[in-house]
Protein backbone atom coordinates (compact mmCIF):
# COMPACT_ATOMS: atom_id res chain seq x y z
CA UNK A 1 0.00 0.00 0.00
CA UNK A 2 3.14 2.80 0.89
CA UNK A 3 4.28 1.80 -2.38
CA UNK A 4 0.81 2.97 -4.48
CA UNK A 5 0.37 5.89 -2.38
CA UNK A 6 3.80 7.42 -3.05
CA UNK A 7 3.29 6.57 -6.86
CA UNK A 8 -0.30 8.09 -6.42
CA UNK A 9 1.43 11.44 -4.87
CA UNK A 10 4.35 10.96 -7.23
CA UNK A 11 2.08 10.77 -10.45
CA UNK A 12 -0.33 14.46 -9.16
CA UNK A 13 3.55 16.19 -9.11
CA UNK A 14 4.06 14.86 -13.13
CA UNK A 15 0.71 15.81 -13.76
CA UNK A 16 0.56 19.41 -12.14
CA UNK A 17 3.97 20.07 -14.40
CA UNK A 18 2.87 18.97 -17.30
CA UNK A 19 -0.44 21.07 -16.56
CA UNK A 20 -2.55 18.01 -16.40
CA UNK A 21 -5.45 19.68 -14.33
CA UNK A 22 -8.17 17.19 -14.75
CA UNK A 23 -5.74 14.36 -13.85
CA UNK A 24 -4.63 15.74 -10.32
CA UNK A 25 -8.94 16.78 -10.08
CA UNK A 26 -10.15 13.13 -10.96
CA UNK A 27 -7.38 11.96 -7.63
CA UNK A 28 -9.02 13.98 -5.31
CA UNK A 29 -12.16 12.87 -3.37
CA UNK A 30 -15.37 15.39 -3.50
CA UNK A 31 -14.99 15.90 0.25
CA UNK A 32 -11.05 16.92 0.09
CA UNK A 33 -9.74 18.88 3.11
CA UNK A 34 -6.90 20.73 2.18
CA UNK A 35 -4.69 22.92 4.64
CA UNK A 36 -2.17 25.51 3.37
CA UNK A 37 0.11 26.46 6.01
CA UNK A 38 -0.85 29.13 8.70
CA UNK A 39 0.58 32.39 7.19
CA UNK A 40 0.84 31.35 4.02
CA UNK A 41 -0.73 33.67 1.08
CA UNK A 42 -3.37 31.47 0.27
CA UNK A 43 -4.27 29.93 3.63
CA UNK A 44 -6.82 33.00 3.94
CA UNK A 45 -9.52 31.09 2.71
CA UNK A 46 -8.59 27.42 5.16
CA UNK A 47 -9.84 24.67 4.98
CA UNK A 48 -10.49 24.25 1.03
CA UNK A 49 -13.10 21.90 0.72
CA UNK A 50 -13.76 20.25 -2.00
CA UNK A 51 -11.53 19.96 -5.70
CA UNK A 52 -13.27 22.97 -6.92
CA UNK A 53 -12.50 25.66 -4.07
CA UNK A 54 -8.81 24.27 -4.43
CA UNK A 55 -9.00 25.59 -8.24
CA UNK A 56 -10.10 28.57 -7.19
CA UNK A 57 -8.71 29.29 -4.05
CA UNK A 58 -5.15 27.66 -5.19
CA UNK A 59 -4.41 26.78 -8.25
CA UNK A 60 -5.69 30.02 -10.39
CA UNK A 61 -4.59 31.98 -8.17
CA UNK A 62 -0.58 30.57 -8.60
CA UNK A 63 -1.17 30.88 -12.22
CA UNK A 64 -2.05 34.08 -12.16
CA UNK A 65 -0.02 35.52 -9.85
CA UNK A 66 3.18 34.03 -10.14
CA UNK A 67 5.60 33.39 -13.30
CA UNK A 68 7.67 30.36 -13.51
CA UNK A 69 5.92 28.81 -10.29
CA UNK A 70 6.98 25.34 -10.19
CA UNK A 71 6.45 22.60 -7.07
CA UNK A 72 9.44 20.00 -7.77
CA UNK A 73 9.33 17.09 -4.56
CA UNK A 74 12.76 15.84 -4.04
CA UNK A 75 11.25 12.94 -2.09
CA UNK A 76 8.42 11.26 -0.89
CA UNK A 77 8.28 9.05 2.04
CA UNK A 78 4.86 7.18 2.50
CA UNK A 79 3.10 4.56 4.95
CA UNK A 80 0.20 3.05 4.49
CA UNK A 81 -2.62 5.59 3.20
CA UNK A 82 -0.07 8.81 3.88
CA UNK A 83 2.68 10.50 2.21
CA UNK A 84 4.93 12.98 2.97
CA UNK A 85 6.36 14.62 0.16
CA UNK A 86 9.71 16.83 0.44
CA UNK A 87 10.40 19.74 -2.12
CA UNK A 88 11.08 23.09 -2.89
CA UNK A 89 8.76 25.73 -4.59
CA UNK A 90 10.46 28.20 -7.57
CA UNK A 91 8.85 30.90 -9.09
CA UNK A 92 8.47 34.84 -9.25
CA UNK A 93 5.73 37.59 -8.06
CA UNK A 94 4.56 38.79 -11.33
CA UNK A 95 3.21 42.20 -9.17
CA UNK A 96 6.73 42.17 -7.76
CA UNK A 97 9.00 40.46 -9.70
CA UNK A 98 10.78 39.05 -6.31
CA UNK A 99 11.69 35.33 -6.64
CA UNK A 100 11.07 32.69 -4.18
CA UNK A 101 12.92 29.47 -3.70
CA UNK A 102 11.40 27.75 -0.75
CA UNK A 103 11.06 24.20 0.53
CA UNK A 104 8.00 22.15 1.29
CA UNK A 105 6.93 19.52 3.00
CA UNK A 106 3.50 18.30 2.01
CA UNK A 107 1.19 15.82 4.14
CA UNK A 108 -1.36 13.75 1.91
CA UNK A 109 -3.91 11.28 3.05
CA UNK A 110 -5.21 9.17 0.75
CA UNK A 111 -8.65 7.01 1.02
CA UNK A 112 -9.80 4.29 -2.00
CA UNK A 113 -7.01 5.72 -4.08
CA UNK A 114 -8.45 9.21 -3.71
CA UNK A 115 -6.31 12.16 -1.75
CA UNK A 116 -9.10 13.20 1.45
CA UNK A 117 -6.34 15.74 2.80
CA UNK A 118 -3.88 17.51 1.91
CA UNK A 119 -1.76 19.76 4.39
CA UNK A 120 1.18 22.04 3.46
CA UNK A 121 4.12 23.12 5.38
CA UNK A 122 6.71 26.07 4.31
CA UNK A 123 8.64 29.06 4.26
CA UNK A 124 5.85 31.42 5.00
CA UNK A 125 8.04 34.15 4.37
CA UNK A 126 9.20 34.32 1.33
CA UNK A 127 5.84 34.17 0.26
CA UNK A 128 4.70 37.10 2.39
CA UNK A 129 7.79 39.46 1.46
CA UNK A 130 7.40 39.14 -2.50
CA UNK A 131 3.44 39.93 -1.68
CA UNK A 132 4.12 42.85 0.65
CA UNK A 133 6.90 44.08 -2.00
CA UNK A 134 4.06 44.05 -4.39
CA UNK A 135 1.66 45.79 -2.23
CA UNK A 136 4.31 48.32 -1.12
CA UNK A 137 4.95 49.39 -5.33
CA UNK A 138 1.39 50.14 -5.35
CA UNK A 139 1.39 52.75 -2.46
Amino acid sequence: MSRDTAELVRSLYEAFAQGDVPYVLGKFSPELVWNEAEGFVYADRNPYVGPQAVIEGVFLRLAMEWDGFSVTPEEIVASGDTAVALGRYRGTSKASGMPVDAQFAHVWKLADGKVVSYQQYTDTAQFRDAVAMARAAEV
